[in-house]
């Protein structure tokens, strides 16, 4: 091919790309004319899509919290705040003038003000000074890039004196903690300077706004509890609007569309139902700088407890008096709290719930909430569970109805003897056993569910066989597992890891793992409804919330719930029911239940250990009383459990035991049949 030939192809290739280009260009000519000539509409649409954001105001009140006889125990009332957002052009010369201008017309708790936070305070107001604290060889260092900026800022904050310091005085340190406030998070991010503020003080910003650039007044709200502490824990806490999410809870809140400074349930039923609880915020939608309301806010869904606020009042104001009287009582000096538990043992309601701390102090006695131990700790029961270990016997086949064991002490091969209360129970059956609160019994029939032909002083050793066997019932009816409460923070208590001889009779009689009180609840209910186990609440219904202060329609009603069924044969939960009948009125618990109609239930008395001196080590031993009970017996409106710890130490040669728990189950079953039932 000559060279002219290769010129032509060269610049047809040429001219086609030529071509091509023109003929892309001729089409985007063409489909920039068509959006602009003959689809400005949707040009428009999609410029405003672009321009047009959407924000949401500040988080509305919450919903109330009702009582059973929708008594409100938890509302809402409005406060006002200030806030702080820097404008442009403001300097830190202005912000300080701001702050001791506040200082002086507001009242500022700064208790929080850190020596840093003064500190820098002082760095601001003394520029020349501060700078003055650096070495010209660190300034030299700092500009080799051997030090930072921020290591320049610490060795100021090192350097500055106690004495210099001292000269501010107490305007001086609220104006610093003013300044903080102001200063803290982004530069230009809206700060809650106070909440709650008075009606002088919401009028001083607002009159005096070219003063206080920057600052502003708005309404807020806070919780308020008409009945002051009743159960206020487990109520729970809800965050300031300073606070907004903690830094614990940001991601889980932050996945469900929460804004950091949205006020959030920190705590128990505030926590539990924060997505019922929590009210719904304004919307705005925000287009070239104008913001309009495109959806009105509303407070949040109210809730309906189970709790009777007036039996819990009751209930705290009887373990409040009895806890004082019982420490003025011999051999109590270890004795701390009470915690009471009363249900409907049909639906698994919790009707009132409190335990009560009390601490001695040159200044007398002091008592503190500790409802929230009911989750989280738990308590030795002792032989309130002798009635889930005649199921063990029952359900095995290693014990028939009326079956008789003679009360006698057992004694293995290098171990001391192990005994009842008494040595002279005699010849029992299971309701006897029960009634009479026979260790040996228990023992016995341990022995037989394990596979054991006892003889006095045998050597033995068994497997786990039959320690899980006894903890799978046991399971079964409440005892070792969560009860289920809507509530955070429960707990399973204690399960030992050992198991021998020794520890199996011991767990029989309810002195080896340990239960929580609400885990108790759910036994005896479990008793009293024959194998069906109900979960415990404390919400019974969730109501719509209203624009007004109105109950709105029941959003949600909660029936009970049943967590599991035993299969064991109703009739031996028939029998032990019959056995706790017994218990009431026999000498061990006659009166225990006031004058409660026709009453059953099972005392107990457990061995545990306390911590004196507070080292992590228990180092005395120590008795503790407990309660499980329902009544009436053939109908039962309540069940109620007591436990009372270390109520008795071996320290002395006296055998006094407080019989505090007896007292307060007593009055507070009188109160119940008295005024609920």
């Amino acid at each position: 091919m000559n060279n002219d030939n290769k010129d032509v192809i060269t610049k047809n290739r040429i001219l086609m790309v030529l071509f091509f280009m023109f003929f892309l260009f001729i089409i985007l000519i063409f489909r920039i004319s068509y959006l602009q000539i003959f689809n400005t509409k949707a040009s428009v649409i999609n410029l405003k899509k672009i321009s047009t954001k959407t924000v949401y105001g500040s988080s509305m009140p919450r919903g109330r919290i009702y009582d059973r006889n929708y008594n409100v125990i938890v509302d809402n009332v409005g406060t006002n705040m200030i806030s702080y957002k820097k404008e442009p052009g403001t300097t830190t010369k202005d912000e300080i003038e701001m702050a001791y201008l506040l200082a002086e017309k507001i009242n500022v708790d700064y208790a929080k003000l850190t020596t840093n936070m003064l500190k820098d305070f002082w760095i601001v107001n003394n520029p020349e000074k501060a700078d003055n604290k650096i070495t010209e060889d660190e300034y030299e260092k700092y500009a080799r890039r051997k030090l930072k900026a921020k290591d320049l800022e610490n060795l100021k904050l090192q350097r500055i004196t106690k004495e210099e310091l001292n000269i501010y005085e107490d305007l001086d340190k609220e104006a610093a903690y003013l300044y903080y406030l102001m200063r803290n998070g982004y530069s230009y991010d809206e700060k809650i300077i106070k909440e709650d503020a008075s009606d002088y003080e919401y009028a001083f910003v607002a009159e005096n706004k070219s003063k206080l650039k920057g600052f502003s007044i708005s309404t807020s709200w806070k919780r308020v509890y008409p009945y002051q502490d009743t159960l206020r824990q487990i109520l729970g806490n809800v965050s300031s609007s300073s606070q907004g999410v903690p830094e614990e809870l940001k991601a889980q809140y932050l996945n469900n569309g929460y804004s950091l400074n949205d006020r959030v349930g920190l705590s128990y039923l505030e926590l539990e139902y924060e997505d019922e609880l929590k009210g719904k915020k304004d919307k705005y939608q925000v287009q070239n700088g104008k913001k309009t309301l495109i959806e009105k806010g509303m407070r949040g869904n109210d809730i309906v407890l189970s709790i009777d606020i007036n039996l819990q009042k009751e209930l705290e104001k009887v373990i409040e008096e009895e806890l004082v009287a019982a420490k003025k009582e011999p051999n109590t000096e270890y004795y701390d709290h009470t915690s009471v538990v009363i249900t409907d043992p049909k639906t698994g309601e919790i009707l009132a719930m409190s335990s009560k701390q009390i601490t001695t102090s040159s200044d007398g006695y002091k008592i503190s909430d500790y409802t929230t131990n009911l989750l989280t700790g738990s308590d030795t029961p002792g032989s309130i569970v002798k009635g889930a270990s005649m199921l063990v016997g029952y359900s095995t086949g290693n014990l028939k109805i009326g079956d008789v064991f003679y009360d006698k002490c057992i004694k293995f091969k290098n171990t001391p003897q192990k005994c009842s209360w008494s040595t002279s129970l005699g010849t029992l059956n299971d309701i006897t056993a029960l009634k009479l609160s026979s260790n040996s019994y228990q023992f016995q029939l341990a022995l037989k569910v394990a596979g054991v032909k006892y003889y006095y002083n045998m050597p033995i050793k068994i497997d786990d066989t039959a320690l899980n066997t006894y903890r799978t019932v046991f399971n079964s009816v409440g005892l070792g597992v969560k009860s289920g409460i809507d509530l955070p923070n429960e707990t399973e208590g204690y399960k030992g890891k050992a198991s021998n001889a020794g520890l199996l009779l011991n767990y029989a009689i309810g002195q080896y793992d340990t239960y929580s009180v609400l885990q108790l609840s759910s036994y005896i209910n479990t008793m009293v409804n024959e194998g069906e186990r109900l979960k415990l609440n404390l919400v019974k219904e969730i109501r719509n919330a209203t624009k007004d202060d109105s109950l709105g329609d029941v959003k949600k009603a909660y029936s009970k719930t049943v967590l599991n069924t035993s299969n064991i044969d109703k009739v031996y939960f028939q029998r032990i029911k019959e056995g706790f009948k017994s218990v009431m009125q026999g000498s061990l618990g006659i009166g225990y239940m006031g004058d409660a109609p026709n009453p059953a239930g099972k005392t107990g008395t457990s061995e545990s250990f306390y911590d004196a001196n507070n080292d992590g080590k228990v180092d005395e031993e120590t008795y503790s009383k407990s309660f499980v009970g329902y009544a009436p017996y053939d109908n039962p409106v309540m069940s109620i459990v007591a436990i009372s710890p270390h109520v008795r130490h071996k320290k002395n040669t006296s055998s006094y035991a407080s019989n505090v728990n007896k007292r307060i189950v007593s009055r507070i079953c009188n109160i119940f049949f008295e005024n609920y039932k």
